[in-house]
């Protein structure tokens, strides 16, 4: 127990460390280009993310999560992946590149036939280091993970931000989603030293297959899920407008997923270590639901307070129109994060049919809100967006409890005051600081009187997962102490 709890923890620790690390760069990077580019900039090559994410789900086939799951993969499960995926690919590729002028024609962009067939050269690439990234998650690779996407991000966004400065305009944001991407593959060939074979056999392809068809369809539904309303404001509204719509998802994307990422890298493995120990997945799975509420409300309340000040001193008054827009995505991104906790119990648990089914049923009444509120607006069908995503949760909940027999009040102990705490904190803040003018004045006191006050709270009622999170920072710090020390 001792030996799962310290990996988990270490997991946790460098996990948010690679998210932090890199959410503080795409802030960085963002303020530059939302600064030389223009909503209808960003309404171009965001009109594509949803082709270019199912294509990426259709290329891995949901392999990469059974490989995860494999107790413990051989370099021929690894072997058949990489080259099914490679041939997936390419072959997905082909399709999309004839059917180019077909997307523009939808989104009224002709730019778009150039475009979006450099972008989707990406899941090309990309296809080449899925093999080597489940290899990093299944042995719990956090650090090298992390070092891997700081430099990945870094070198794409210097490349955005000089072509932007070149006037590139929507071809800057093209050319750094390819660099992320190429990038991230030499950095895991690096690390993992693991190199495919000639030898080519599908035969765990076959073996993976009724378990990971299941988790295609749901990536695909889940893909749909996040980026159907880019998909129709593409088609209803004026490129500028998905522009601004567009910016705004990009900066609550930002900020969950440095919660949703972290959980994301060990989630799935640790639980998967314990799908034959109800009581024990229990326990645990609690414990990262605490921890998941303890930073994701605070993080996502605190940015809805902050957003109107953050957008007009970062990127500027060009994108006002998503301020709005950002508020409320943030109220239903505080909840996104136990999503991937959730799912992942499904899959950890090899019940990848309950994955899929419960986010068909997601994405089809997503839809059908959706078109029937269209009519009435972008900023009305958001807030009907984000509501849904929060009591959609109650659905996964009546399966968490069938996988581990977790109870609906148990959860409700678990995450109910972390939300309530968080959101007494954002209205007191909001109250102390409501008479400033200043805008970096108010951005900065905002943070800091939020901060102080949850954290002080969190010390004040002692609470448990807290306590454990400062106690593993001192630990850290006394390790690299004894490491300095012996050095010398």
């Amino acid at each position: 127990m001792e030996s799962l709890k310290e990996k988990t923890a270490k997991g946790l620790f460098w996990g948010a460390m690679n998210n932090g690390t890199v959410q503080v760069l795409n802030i960085v990077f963002g303020i530059f280009l939302g600064r030389l580019l223009t909503p209808a900039d960003y309404g171009i090559v965001g009109v594509l993310t949803i082709f270019t994410l199912i294509a990426g789900n259709l290329q891995s086939s949901g392999f990469s999560q059974a490989l995860v799951n494999l107790n413990p993969p051989t370099h021929r499960d690894y072997n058949s992946v990489f080259w099914f995926n490679v041939i997936a690919s390419l072959c997905i590729y082909a399709v999309l590149f004839a059917c180019a002028p077909l997307i523009a024609d939808y989104f009224h962009q002709p730019c778009l036939v150039a475009v979006s067939r450099f972008v989707f050269l990406g899941f090309v690439i990309s296809s080449l280091g899925i093999v080597q990234n489940a290899y990093m998650i299944k042995n719990m690779m956090n650090r090298e993970i992390a070092i891997i996407g700081f430099i990945a991000l870094l070198i794409s966004g210097i490349t955005g931000i000089i072509l932007a400065l070149n006037k590139m305009a929507y071809w800057s944001l093209a050319w750094q989603q390819i660099v992320y991407i190429t990038v991230m593959n030499i950095g895991r060939s690096f690390y993992t030293r693991w190199y495919p074979s000639l030898h080519i056999d599908f035969g765990p392809v076959r073996h993976m297959l009724p378990f990971s068809v299941k988790i295609l369809v749901t990536n695909i539904i889940n893909t749909i899920s996040t980026n159907i309303l880019t998909f129709i404001f593409g088609r209803l509204f004026p490129i500028k407008e998905v522009g601004n719509y567009t910016q705004a998802y990009n900066w609550d994307a930002k900020a969950n997923s440095f919660i949703s990422g972290t959980l994301m890298q060990i989630a799935q493995p640790v639980l998967a270590s314990l799908n034959d120990e109800r009581q024990r997945e229990q326990r645990i799975f609690r414990k990262l639901m605490r921890f998941t509420a303890f930073l994701s409300f605070p993080v996502m309340l605190g940015f809805m307070l902050v957003a109107h000040e953050f957008i007009l001193l970062t990127i500027g008054e060009q994108w006002t129109d998503s301020i709005p827009l950002l508020q409320v995505l943030c109220i239903g991104g505080a909840f996104v994060s136990f999503y991937a906790l959730y799912q992942n119990l499904a899959i950890s648990s090899g019940r990848s049919d309950i994955y899929m089914w419960c986010n068909i049923a997601q994405i089809v009444l997503l839809i059908a809100l959706i078109l029937l509120l269209h009519s009435r607006g972008m900023f009305t069908m958001v807030c009907a967006y984000s509501l849904f995503t929060i009591l959609w949760l109650a659905v996964w909940q009546r399966f968490a409890h069938r996988l581990i027999g977790l109870r609906l009040w148990e959860t409700l102990k678990d995450i109910l005051p972390f939300f309530l705490i968080s959101a007494g904190v954002m209205a007191v803040t909001w109250l102390l600081t409501r008479p400033i003018a200043n805008l970096w004045l108010l951005l900065i006191s905002r943070v800091l009187v939020a901060a102080v006050l949850y954290v002080g709270i969190m010390w004040l009622l002692r609470v448990e997962i807290f306590k454990e999170c400062i106690q593993f920072i001192k630990k850290k710090g006394r390790v690299s102490d004894l490491n300095e020390t012996a050095k010398a």
